[in-house]
């Protein structure tokens, strides 16, 4: 299962990811209006899990700068970009594109963007991109048609774990962990975390 956690600014908590098995993302913020803004210093080695950068509304060369710098090995695109930029990315990188979901929300909307990346996020619809700690109703997932597989976030906590091992949709294939599992924006609750993945 792809088991993402995200909003990584703590070199401790990163250095506990990498040994835990069952996770196979570490996700790092680079939108500089977030509290969880990546400002950590990562050592290129060792590196067991993919890095995903997170980006809202970046141009592509501001992405590939970060990414060079940074080690990344996926990009998560989270505003208003475009299919084109994508697909581009994805000549080199796992890309990852997410939408906003709330009860009005049209899946159809995202028939543009498949086959120009690995994976769809279905995130709860805020006022601003991401990280709000809320659950969108996860029943709205049986409206997603596409082929495109698809990462479940949003208000994920701790007592998630028996409700997730419940979605039987064809396309879910993981996971997006963050703001339920902090202690303060950008620093993770390890503890927490090692209960989950235990219970998952």
């Amino acid at each position: 299962m792809f088991i993402k956690v995200c909003g990584i600014n703590n070199l401790e908590n990163f250095h506990f990811l990498e040994n835990q098995e069952k996770i196979s993302h570490i996700g790092f913020i680079f939108y500089d209006k977030s509290p969880r803004f990546s400002q950590i210093s990562l050592p290129l080695l060792p590196k067991t899990k993919k890095r995903v950068g997170v980006f809202v509304n970046s141009t592509f060369a501001e992405i590939i700068e970060i990414s060079k710098k940074f080690s990344l090995d996926s990009i998560q695109l989270h505003g208003n970009e475009s299919p084109e930029l994508c697909e581009k990315l994805a000549e080199n990188f796992e890309v990852i594109k997410v939408f906003q979901i709330d009860e009005n929300f049209d899946f159809k909307s995202t028939e543009g963007f498949e086959n120009k990346g690995n994976y769809f996020l279905f995130d709860t619809k805020t006022e601003n991109y991401g990280g709000s700690g809320k659950q969108f109703p996860w029943q709205l997932l049986e409206k997603y048609c596409g082929k495109t597989p698809f990462i479940l976030s949003g208000g994920i906590n701790p007592s998630s774990a028996e409700e997730i091992k419940k979605i039987s949709h064809s396309k879910f294939a993981g996971i997006d962990l963050n703001s339920v599992f902090e202690i303060l924006p950008g620093e993770k609750n390890q503890a927490l975390i090692s209960t989950f993945l235990n219970e998952l």
